[in-house]
């Protein structure tokens, strides 16, 4: 009887507080709202809203995430801000919408627009989806290459979420009625800007002999990782007959059994989208399918040729050369980390001890220093260590590159993942190669709320001794890497180069 009580003074004191809010809801909205002749070329200049708001937003949706929710997220953002501000994503590519308004921004200012130019400064975005859906918006972000790139809010709208649980802003599915929607405005308000590494991957493959042209069908693919003909003239796999794919990344890229069991999560959801329209439906089906693909006695059901170190050698850019990185053969799930959150926001890294650290030439893990880190995992057991108090997975290396070399015959195929978009990835059975590279490649801006568990150089509340980029990674000139000095691959490829392709289903991204 208490406990009812209590329910329902609290539920009264929400509402009052609501209701309170809406009575000046029109004072406060202002502080997002974006006059349409900004968003929209050609409309009629607004000289009553000569003001410029605090904090203009645009927001980015996919509708189609976190069952119902996304639809309802979007007629709430609608209702409270402007149509034109507000972008379903299951029908308007962002890089076409943000194209837009920028080419109008600009054309605006040469005019002499003065509130054009203060929006641009003020600008932020926010994107509601799951971690795939974040990764495609900040990637179209980097493509453009803005003058003043706007930081971006990543709204928890998945099953994972963890780019929003790295920066605050929770892992739960957040509630679409207005009030929630006003709060987390509110808190998009007073978010702190941080910049973030982005990471470029880049994968070559021999083309198949027989068969179809694309050695990997594009809806298994990542939307980030695609088809570009040439990295460099210089290169010595740029030869006719090989495939190169590139994309980018701001959390993570892992190989191995945690990546099969995802993508066996993803395969299913494709197969009966009706049954994953709950967040807690998805995460118990997660668990599940651990069990079934052997995951939790991985010794028994996975034979040691499909371990880490069987399949790939391992290197690392050290003082501008390559060098080996030995793997224990016991690992069979390698993670290449820039966030301290992964697989619904486990931190694989942990904390290492400073005298560890020093021993190991290990610094602290910071999302905005040029390095990322390599741990490795035996099986599902070794990763519920995870759970508990200083638990880390075994820590391998820190690296501005890392490239896997795969064996020709230890197996034909592996699974692979990029911020929670498996896919499975053929492997050389003659005389092919596949190679994998990542580097870092530029900063992204994202917003950051009181309770972000990232950490940044730049910030002065950040412990630990900073330490130095080391020059010469940043500059190798290596002519057999796979990177080229070109424009071509600066770019993510989300933005002007990325297609969806035909019949494509935006619901693999949530």
């Amino acid at each position: 009887m208490v406990m009812v009580v209590l329910e329902d003074a609290v539920a009264a004191k929400m509402e009052a507080i609501c209701t309170s809010s809406s009575s000046s809801n029109s004072r406060f909205l202002r502080n997002f709202h974006i006059p349409t002749y900004i968003l929209l070329p050609g409309s009629e200049i607004d000289t009553d809203n000569a003001d410029c708001p605090i904090c203009p937003v645009l927001v980015f949706i996919n509708s189609k995430s976190g069952g119902q929710l996304g639809g309802d997220l979007l007629v709430t953002y609608r209702t409270l801000l402007s149509e034109h501000q507000v972008f379903d994503l299951t029908q308007q590519a962002p890089d076409k919408a943000l194209r837009m308004i920028y080419v109008n921004l600009e054309r605006l200012k040469l005019e002499g627009d003065k509130l054009a130019s203060k929006i641009e400064e003020r600008l932020r975005i926010i994107v509601a989806g799951g971690d795939g859906t974040a990764g495609w918006l900040l990637g179209v972000v980097c493509d453009l290459k803005l003058r003043l790139p706007p930081p971006v809010a990543t709204m928890p709208l998945g099953t994972g979420n963890n780019l929003p649980f790295a920066f605050g802003w929770g892992k739960r599915n957040p509630g679409t009625d207005r009030c929630s929607v006003e709060t987390f405005l509110d808190q998009v308000m007073k978010a702190k800007e941080m910049n973030v590494d982005n990471w470029h991957i880049l994968m070559r493959m021999k083309a198949p002999k027989e068969g179809s042209f694309d050695p990997i069908a594009p809806l298994d693919l990542p939307h980030s990782l695609h088809a570009f003909s040439r990295v460099s003239t210089t290169d010595e796999l740029s030869m006719e007959g090989y495939h190169t794919f590139r994309g980018g990344f701001w959390n993570y890229f892992s190989m191995g059994m945690d990546a099969q069991v995802s993508y066996a999560f993803h395969s299913e959801r494709k197969l009966h989208p009706e049954k994953f329209t709950n967040q807690l439906v998805n995460q118990s089906t997660y668990m599940k399918l651990g069990c079934t693909q052997g995951w939790f006695a991985a010794s028994l059901f996975h034979p040691a040729a499909e371990n880490i170190g069987q399949l790939a050698q391992v290197k690392i850019m050290k003082n501008g050369h390559w060098q080996d990185l030995s793997i224990p053969s016991s690992i069979r799930s390698i993670i290449c980390l820039n966030l301290p959150s992964f697989s619904g926001g486990l931190n694989p890294w942990g904390t290492p001890k400073a005298r560890r650290s020093c021993d190991r030439d290990f610094t602290p893990p910071y999302v905005d220093d040029g390095l990322i880190e390599v741990v490795g995992f035996r099986d599902a057991w070794h990763g519920l260590v995870l759970l508990a108090p200083n638990g880390h997975g075994t820590r391998l290396a820190q690296a501005h590159r890392i490239m896997f070399k795969f064996h020709k015959g230890g197996a034909d195929h592996t699974y692979m993942r990029i911020d929670g978009e498996p896919w499975k990835q053929p492997l050389p059975v003659d005389d092919e190669t596949v190679v994998v590279e990542i580097s870092q490649l530029g900063q992204v801006k994202m917003l950051a709320t009181q309770d972000c568990i990232s950490r940044s150089i730049s910030n002065p509340l950040a412990t630990g001794s900073h330490h130095k980029t080391d020059e010469e990674d940043a500059d190798e000139g290596d002519d057999h890497s796979l990177h080229s000095s070109g424009e071509e691959w600066r770019k993510f490829g989300a933005a002007e180069t990325f297609k969806l392709p035909n019949g494509f289903d935006i619901t693999h991204l949530s």
